[in-house]
């Protein structure tokens, strides 16, 4: 963690300013005691404000999973509720536990090795002069975002224990191996390391994690929803695709707007510290503005993939759709994360723009495959986060690149004049974590489905985990297209307005009773 230089003050280079004066030389001792003084508050104010914004930043990112939690719960049929939001409470509190046991030391435990750290764990001699409490928080925050990307893969199907094992598997191991590559200071392909060659002369830049966070819990969530199969009567017989609508658009709504909230201190928060100067001491211009650009592109990106799927599903479907809008929205966001502290607000654009539609592709691509995601999870964060990688690749402004960077003359953007090396880091990246998760994450979820661990009972499917699992439902509803729970009796559903009457000529109400 970088910090402000304390000032220097020795009484013999004070002492000939003072002249020939009675007791120069103890005078100079006081002035230089004082001196010292200020200069230490000043350190210690500049820790201070560091790792305050630091905090803050971890607890917008921690916010993101009251995110997750309601967009899970919208996504899902009302039947699995209850099921969906528990294990977005486990995400974080296994995770927790196994990012503190181990998690934290493979990714950040330097000095070690390019391919997995070896100090820290439990957070043993922590704090130290790399790092602060502060800065541990935050990386947690990050590895359970990536298991809750995951958890939205597999919904509505997925037995309990099989939550737990995963999750503690990928916050404990794999999410931080792949930190350790890309963020870490002696990780074999960060832009930051300090213990050998950069990767290309460049190092692989994925500032906040479109790769790092996004691939890694996107690509997990496709092996495991690829092993366990779609959710019953999500394709007919025929395969014909059959939509199993989430029960809630406001918790769909409400969810991206407190991910879109968090994001903030994920992408600007990634810089980790806030008193820093670009140039001379004293400029307008410094880390703060890069951070107050990383947040306005970051919003851009998002805006326009939201605009662009609005349009776009209009032309496809014919609506209006708030759920692929608001799907759009994080797409839009994921993509930018790679390089939104390097890429000028217009190229944001640009990547909110074409984030859109490849998150539509990947979803055509998965209907004609068969492939059940609820959450369209998969496509989300591992096709548009791989888009963001290339899209940095593309865009990166060198200038941007030395500030953030720290060094002079980086390969940057093949668009921006920067030739093919960042380019090339970045398609590396996208190769890496494809085939890092794949080899670890797939046999895992494949060991599970083995032993009978990983999906429910047909029986318990077709009633909802609520009710099975869980001792009862989240809350009084039933969906309207779900034939597997009919209760005995009489029960009235919503009134529907039927034709205007001729004789009264307004709108008659029609009660249906089931």
């Amino acid at each position: 963690m970088a910090t402000a230089a304390p000032l220097t003050c020795t009484a013999s280079d004070l002492a000939p300013l003072l002249g020939d004066t009675t007791n120069a030389t103890a005078v100079a001792d006081y002035l230089c005691s004082r001196f010292s003084t200020i200069s230490d508050r000043f350190v210690d104010t500049s820790y201070a404000v560091d790792n305050t914004y630091l905090l803050f930043s971890a607890y917008l990112v921690f916010a993101m999973q009251l995110g997750f939690a309601m967009l899970c719960a919208g996504s899902v049929r009302a039947k699995n509720t209850m099921n969906i939001m528990l294990t977005n409470v486990l995400d974080a509190a296994a995770g927790g536990l196994s990012y503190y046991l181990f998690g934290y030391a493979f990714a950040f435990g330097s000095p070690s090795n390019g391919f997995i750290g070896k100090h820290f764990f439990g957070l043993r001699d922590f704090p130290s002069l790399l790092a602060d409490y502060s800065f541990f928080l935050y990386q947690w925050a990050f590895a359970i975002a990536a298991a809750g990307i995951t958890s939205g893969s597999i919904a509505e199907r997925t037995q309990f224990v099989a939550y737990l094992i995963y999750s503690s598997f990928l916050t404990g191991f794999v999410y931080p191996i792949v930190s350790h590559w890309f963020w870490s200071a002696d990780g074999w392909a960060s832009p930051a390391r300090t213990s050998g060659p950069l990767l290309f002369g460049s190092g692989a830049i994925d500032f906040a994690g479109s790769g790092v966070v996004h691939m890694v819990g996107g690509i997990a969530g496709l092996w495991g929803a690829l092993i366990e199969g779609p959710r019953i009567g999500r394709f007919d017989r025929a395969g014909r695709s059959v939509v199993l609508r989430g029960h809630s658009a406001s918790l769909v709504v409400l969810g991206s707007f407190l991910l879109w909230f968090g994001w903030y201190g994920f992408n600007p928060g990634s810089f980790l510290t806030i008193l820093k100067a670009y140039n001379t001491s004293g400029d307008y211009y410094g880390q703060w503005s890069a951070i107050g650009r990383t947040a306005v592109t970051t919003t851009l990106a998002g805006c326009t993939a939201a605009l662009t799927t609005l349009f776009s599903k209009r032309l496809l479907v014919g609506h209006w759709t708030v759920t692929d809008v608001c799907n759009g929205l994080l797409g839009g966001f994921a993509a930018i994360t790679s390089g939104c502290s390097v890429v000028e607000p217009w190229a944001a654009i640009v990547c909110g723009f074409v984030a859109a539609w490849v998150l539509i592709g990947f979803n055509k691509l998965a209907e004609k495959a068969k492939y059940d995601d609820p959450l369209e999870a998969a496509q989300l964060h591992g096709g548009c986060g791989a888009w963001g990688l290339l899209f940095t690749g593309l865009f990166a402004r060198g200038v941007y690149v030395d500030e953030v960077y720290g060094a002079q003359g980086r390969p940057h953007g093949l668009f921006m004049g920067g030739g093919g090396e960042l380019l090339a880091a970045q398609i590396i990246q996208i190769l890496v974590v494809t085939g890092w998760v794949t080899a670890t994450m797939g046999p895992l979820f494949y060991g599970l489905h083995k032993m009978k661990l990983l999906r429910i009972s047909g029986e318990d499917e077709m009633q909802g985990m609520d009710l099975t699992r869980h001792g009862g439902f989240a809350y009084a509803y039933n969906d309207e297209d779900d034939q597997s729970v009919r209760p005995g009796g009489f029960m009235m559903r919503k009134v529907e307005p039927t034709s205007p009457s001729p004789d009264q000529g307004q709108l008659t109400e029609s009660p249906s009773i089931v």
